[in-house]
């Protein structure tokens, strides 16, 4: 069984910057797919980033160019580099492995999820 823990979440001023992380429990998840997704109250989770095994990555038109997402397969870990923040940005982001081998962007297609943390934006 796969574990998602994400953090790194918190309140930030619009224009700040967050990082956030998420662990997986097992190594083998390097091969995934990992991708992060958000939920904003009363709003459908969407996608926000991924990034395949290979390093592929793709984002949301929303968060091209503010974001980044990488990952350190040493330390099974995925990042989420977060700049100028904005306050739409508020939500909880959820980190997500998916068994493909190439980036997906539906959530109905991953495999595992995290319990979320949440980010805050004020303006």
């Amino acid at each position: 069984q796969v574990q998602l823990v994400e953090s790194g979440g918190g309140l930030v001023q619009a224009g700040g910057s967050l990082r956030l992380s998420c662990s997986a429990s097992v190594r083998f998840v390097s091969s995934y797919t990992m991708g992060w997704f958000r939920q904003a109250p009363g709003k459908e989770r969407e996608f926000v980033s991924a990034i395949s095994w290979s390093g592929d990555s793709t984002y949301a038109d929303s968060v091209m160019g503010r974001f980044t997402i990488s990952r350190d397969k040493a330390k099974n870990t995925v990042y989420l580099q977060m700049n100028s923040l904005k306050p739409e940005d508020t939500a909880v982001y959820y980190c997500a492995a998916d068994r493909s081998m190439v980036v997906v962007i539906s959530s109905a297609l991953y495999d595992y999820w995290g319990q979320g943390t949440q980010v805050s934006v004020s303006s």
